[in-house]
Parts: structure tokens; C-alpha cells; sequence
């Protein structure tokens, strides 16, 4: 009984923290369940439950181009992000290069507005052939992730041992052949945590997918949900239905891949 008593105490006070988080996935179903009068009265449930809202979301808009669309993308540009910033990181870290003023620089540039670097961006895909295309977009969100994942893979690198990589060193190991087959490994859980999580941010943008992508062939998710507002008429029912869709596949990733985001976040990857 007295074991019992802490884990109950526990699910009492992560009743109000779960139940936060599930009421607007709560919400959208009941939304997506109701006709465009039952959605107007308020009510929380439907009174009349339809499941129309569902084939006519995917059938007004192509949510599953976008869906695709934003996997595809976000993917690919967490790939890249890991890509450049796990070297990035090192270089700075491990090597040395660029001092501490270039570390700063690197994560103080994410702290300005996106808006900011909306126009220079445009202008430099429309140059290079990439406006309106699945790749500008990966390169867009490989490159703006990177501070972050620069500030996220840095305190897994700190953790490292030293004398690992010095031993490394001794046996003929150059830095990028000890950062390829030993560093990388050893923070392999840190460094999948950061993918996650600069996926999911890719996955969520909207300015940049908006602004850089014209056509259903490229637009992605959030843009997509965005066009069920018409000039006088939101149809809520469809927009729920897709938004419930869109999100599918990112809780798919957080789900299969929880135990790696834990692990990395929790314990840093050190062996």
C-alpha cells in the first residue's frame, strides 16, 4: 500500500499536465465530427456527428501532397542541419575554430525575426532556380536549424570525455575520422534527439513555405491547412480533419523514436 501511495500522488499531478496538452487534440476531433451549424453553437461535442468533413478535406485541398511535402522536406532538411552542424560544432568546440565570439554569433543569429532573412532568401531562390521547389525548402530549413542544433548538440559534446578522443588521436586518428567513427557514435543518442526536434520545427513552419512555395506540388502542410479560409467562409470542420491528419505522422516519428529523444536528452549519450 505504501508504494501505491507515490505513484498516486504522481498521477494526480500529471492528470492536469496530460489533460492540457490532449484537450486541443480532443478539440480538433470533436471538430472535425460536427456539420459547419454545429461547429457555429459552441458545444464542445457534436450533436449530430458527420464524418464528411474527412474525405472532403482530402479531396478539396490534396492533404495528403502536403503531408507528403512536409515530411519529405523537413526530413531531408534535419538531415542537413545534422549534417552541418555536428562538424560545426566540434570545429568550434573540440578544435578550437573561431574562438568563443564565433559560437556566440552562431546561436545570436537565430534570435532575430525569420521575416528578417524572407526577402534576401527570395530573391537568392529565385536566382538560383529554387523558388517554388522542394529543395530550396530543404536548403531554407537545413541552414536556419542550424544554430539550434548547434546550441543542442554542444552540451553533448562537453559531457564527452576528452581523453577518448586524445587517445584516438595518438593511434594516427585525424578530427574528422575520430568526430565519423568515434564521437558521432558515442552521442549517436544526442544527436538523433536533435534531428527530432529540428525536424519538428521544419515540420511547423510556415512563413518560409508560404513565401518560397506557389503550387500544390510544393506546398506543405501548414500552408495547405491555411488555404481552408475563404474570403467570407471558414470551413472548420475540414480544417480540423486535416490539421488531425498533418499531425499523424510527426507523433508516428515521436512515438518510435521517443526512447532515443529521452535517452539523448537525459543523459547527454555518454557511454
Amino acid at each position: 500500500m505504501r508504494l501505491g501511495v507515490p505513484h498516486l500522488w504522481l498521477a494526480v499531478a500529471a492528470a492536469p499536465i496530460v489533460g492540457f496538452f490532449a484537450l486541443p487534440i480532443l478539440y480538433l476531433a470533436a471538430v472535425s465530427l460536427k456539420t459547419k451549424d454545429d461547429v457555429l453553437s459552441g458545444n464542445f461535442w457534436p450533436t449530430v456527428r458527420t464524418f464528411a468533413n474527412w474525405p472532403g478535406a482530402f479531396e478539396a485541398a490534396g492533404i495528403a501532397g502536403f503531408i507528403f511535402n512536409s515530411v519529405a522536406v523537413s526530413v531531408l532538411g534535419g538531415l542537413l542541419t545534422i549534417a552541418l552542424a555536428l562538424p560545426s560544432s566540434y570545429a568550434v568546440l573540440r578544435l578550437k575554430i573561431g574562438g568563443r565570439w564565433l559560437a556566440d554569433v552562431t546561436l545570436s543569429s537565430y534570435m532575430a525575426p525569420p521575416i528578417v532573412a524572407l526577402i534576401p532568401l527570395f530573391f537568392l531562390l529565385k536566382a538560383t532556380g529554387l523558388l517554388n521547389t522542394r529543395a530550396g525548402l530543404v536548403l531554407v530549413y537545413g541552414f536556419a536549424n542550424v544554430p539550434v542544433a548547434f546550441w543542442l548538440l554542444t552540451p553533448f559534446l562537453r559531457r564527452m570525455p576528452i581523453e577518448i578522443e586524445q587517445a584516438a588521436a595518438m593511434d594516427g586518428a585525424g578530427p574528422l575520422r575520430t568526430l565519423l567513427q568515434i564521437v558521432a557514435p558515442i552521442i549517436a543518442p544526442g544527436v538523433v534527439a536533435t534531428l527530432i526536434i529540428v525536424t519538428v520545427l521544419s515540420y511547423n513552419e510556415f512563413l518560409f513555405a508560404s513565401a518560397f512555395t506557389f503550387s500544390d506540388a510544393t506546398r506543405t502542410l501548414p500552408v495547405g491547412i491555411s488555404l481552408f479560409q475563404g474570403d467570407r467562409l471558414v470551413n472548420f470542420g475540414q480544417m480540423a480533419a486535416a490539421s488531425l491528419a498533418g499531425i499523424a505522422p510527426i507523433y508516428l516519428i515521436a512515438l518510435f523514436m521517443q526512447r532515443y529523444l529521452i535517452s539523448g536528452l537525459a543523459h547527454g549519450g555518454v557511454k
